[in-house]
């Protein structure tokens, strides 16, 4: 009897958490179908804008400096709470206004496939297109090959998934309201978080992708990276796991600079964070909660019941801007424009949209305080998160000195939905053991380099290089020590060695003309150092030098130069086919020895010295032989005679 009862017990437990994972399930592709509704809208308000480069250095027009007077920025370490345990640290790239989205890095199998994927903590699953897939885009980065991966085990049909028609591989399936959709099968492998991390890799599950449509289709990035809440998310992976502790932070770049870091994992928190409840029972999403909008320090009529609607204020890094219920977007837009009303009201850089432009602003983003008010947001505790101008605006990409509204009315959804814009500047740290989302203001744009790294192995396989910071195929080689992020210096000389798959000896003249229109440099800066030619694969080694009216190149160029071939921003026609970096290097300007340093200032004193020399020498001998000419015609008047003696008479 007694053990008739154990085994009712068991079954319900077993029954019961099927039925909490299949919950998982539903409430996990709920949670994507709104994030990408707005995900997607963001994406094509920022589908024609110019890329705003550099991401890592640091800019004239950053919102905040990296020191306060002689006090430097603290510096964020791990969580005291999670000392025993790491964290991945990693950067982020990409900005909100050019790509509409911001992406990390990560590596796939053994050896390592990288992959550049949307962080978005308003999905569950994370997704790269597989090498099979029979529709999927043209991305950043090659398809993912499980075949090449020693490690990697398709997820076997199971109880607690969807089967393929043969019943045995587990599927996924995403459809979103804007008509597009992810659909692929299970895969187990190890990730990897890049050699800067702490974390070492792990085996996780993921989607390879077989059908992609719409804006899945055609978006730059690779896929997705899910933070969100859901048993197929990949922090709640890591955290099943025991090797990070459950919170994430993540801290989008500025206006003009982009970029970024995020850390998987606990870190302790700024003294001056503030913070709001995050209730994980509230809707699917991270929700907080808002409580009352001020603008320019006088809140804005409105009931508080407004940010409650629905699912409530929901905070999705995935998404580009902001959305507002109704009410609340009017009440919020007429306040804005009675404190900007000297600016002239302009037309948007999209006619497909109805955006609310202002001009004569000023191209400063420091400045832009001076003319917009600043917002605060106002949380149920009573702390306040403030905005600055940058995190409710964007930069008219026609009109120069011109910004737009980045909050939007949420069309009839009541939900009011904060994407990245509002925490541009912002660490946001999503402490999910706590219940709780923290901000505080800073340079995120210059934080990677004020994050506190331990000592430790960084992590690694067989496979994956060792270079700090680099994809192991893209890592330079021989990078110079005083090359860091941040450092003003005179770059000298860039290489870099591609791999295309056609005999490109023919075209090398047309291709380097194509590399310097993509890097916008100059053709003469473009040489070709070598080409090797094996097994229909051309390897060529190419350089770039200073212009030729200049000795340097400046470190602002260099990154642009380097990001450009990095992230696979260089576009070549398609009959090159679609190349590959596979390593490249930065020499910084040689620096000149003292002869070399006064040899111009040495040369012209001689020269001048050896001039003055001749002349004076040219001088002396005309004057003697100008001179020896009066000597040589003189003649006396009277002509000499010789004298006679005296005869007495």
């Amino acid at each position: 009897m007694a053990q008739a009862w154990v085994r009712a017990l068991i079954t319900h437990l077993i029954l019961a958490s099927v039925a909490i994972d299949l919950l998982d399930v539903v409430i996990s592709t709920m949670a994507i179908d709104l994030h990408r509704t707005h995900h997607a809208n963001g994406e094509k308000k920022a589908s024609n804008r110019p890329m705003v480069l550099p991401l890592y250095f640091q800019s004239p027009n950053s919102s905040r400096q990296l020191f306060d007077g002689n006090r430097p920025l603290r510096r964020l370490h791990k969580s005291e709470e999670h000392d025993h345990i790491s964290n991945a640290q990693m950067r982020l790239y990409d900005n909100l206004l050019t790509n509409g989205y911001y992406t990390t890095r990560l590596w796939i199998g053994t050896p390592p496939q990288h992959f550049a994927l949307i962080v978005d903590s308003g999905s569950t699953v994370t997704y790269v297109p597989c090498s099979n897939c029979q529709q999927c885009g043209k991305h950043q980065d090659p398809r993912f090959q499980p075949e090449l991966s020693s490690t990697y085990q398709p997820v076997k049909c199971n109880m607690d998934c969807n089967c393929d028609n043969e019943r045995n591989q587990c599927t996924y399936e995403r459809r979103y309201a804007e008509m597009s959709s992810s659909s692929g099968v299970l895969g187990n492998d190890i990730v990897s978080f890049g050699n800067e991390s702490q974390l070492a890799p792990q085996h996780v599950v993921f989607g390879c992708e077989n059908v992609e449509t719409g804006d899945i289709y055609s978006q730059h990035a690779d896929g997705i990276m899910g933070l969100g809440r859901g048993r197929l998310s990949i922090v709640d992976q890591l955290v099943e796991k025991g090797v990070i502790g459950n919170s994430f932070s993540l801290c989008y770049g500025g206006m003009d600079l982009g970029g970024g870091a995020m850390v998987l994992g606990g870190i302790s928190s700024p003294a001056d964070m503030i913070f709001t409840r995050s209730d994980p029972y509230r809707s699917p999403y991270y929700n907080i909660e808002l409580q009352e909008i001020h603008v320019d320090g006088k809140p804005l009529e409105l009931k508080s019941e407004v940010f409650n609607g629905r699912h409530g204020t929901v905070l999705d890094s995935g998404t580009t801007y902001a959305y507002l219920p109704e009410t609340a977007f009017v009440a919020f837009k007429d306040a804005i424009m009675k404190k900007i009303h000297p600016l002239k009201r302009i037309h948007g850089p999209d006619p497909t949209y109805n955006d609310i432009c202002f001009s004569g602003a000023g191209w400063d983003v420091t400045q832009l305080s001076k003319t917009f008010p600043e917002v605060d947001m106002v949380f149920s505790n009573g702390q306040k998160l403030i905005l600055s101008p940058e995190n409710y605006l964007f930069r008219h990409t026609k009109v120069r000195g011109a910004y737009c509204l980045g909050i939007f009315k949420n069309g009839n959804d009541q939900t009011t939905l904060l994407g990245g814009i509002i925490v541009r500047n912002t660490l946001v740290t999503y402490d999910r053991e706590n219940e709780k989302i923290g901000f505080w203001k800073t340079n995120c744009s210059e934080l990677w380099d004020r994050l506190h790294v331990h000592d430790g192995h960084a992590p690694s396989t067989d496979n994956i290089n060792t270079t700090i910071g680099m994809p192991p195929s893209l890592a330079p080689m021989g990078m110079h020590p005083d090359i860091l992020p941040g450092a003003e210096v005179r770059v000298g000389l860039i290489t870099f060695d591609m791999s295309l798959r056609s005999d490109m000896k023919p075209k090398i003249n047309e291709l380097a003309e194509f590399i310097a229109h993509e890097l916008e440099v100059n053709a003469s800066q473009v040489h070709l150092l070598n080409f090797t030619f094996n097994g229909n694969i051309s390897l060529i080694k190419w350089a770039i030098f200073p212009r030729a009216s200049a000795s340097y190149i400046s470190s602002a160029t260099a990154v642009r130069i380097i990001l450009r071939l990095t992230e696979h921003h260089m576009q070549l026609p398609e009959r090159f086919g679609s190349y590959q970096l596979v390593t490249w290097k930065v020499e910084p300007q040689p620096k000149r020895t003292w002869w070399g340093q006064h040899f111009l200032g040495v040369f012209i004193g001689v020269a001048v010295l050896v001039v003055v020399s001749i002349s004076s020498f040219g001088i002396f001998v005309v004057w003697r032989h100008h001179k020896g000419q009066r000597l040589a015609t003189y003649r006396p008047i009277v002509p000499e005679q010789e004298l006679q003696q005296l005869s007495n008479s």
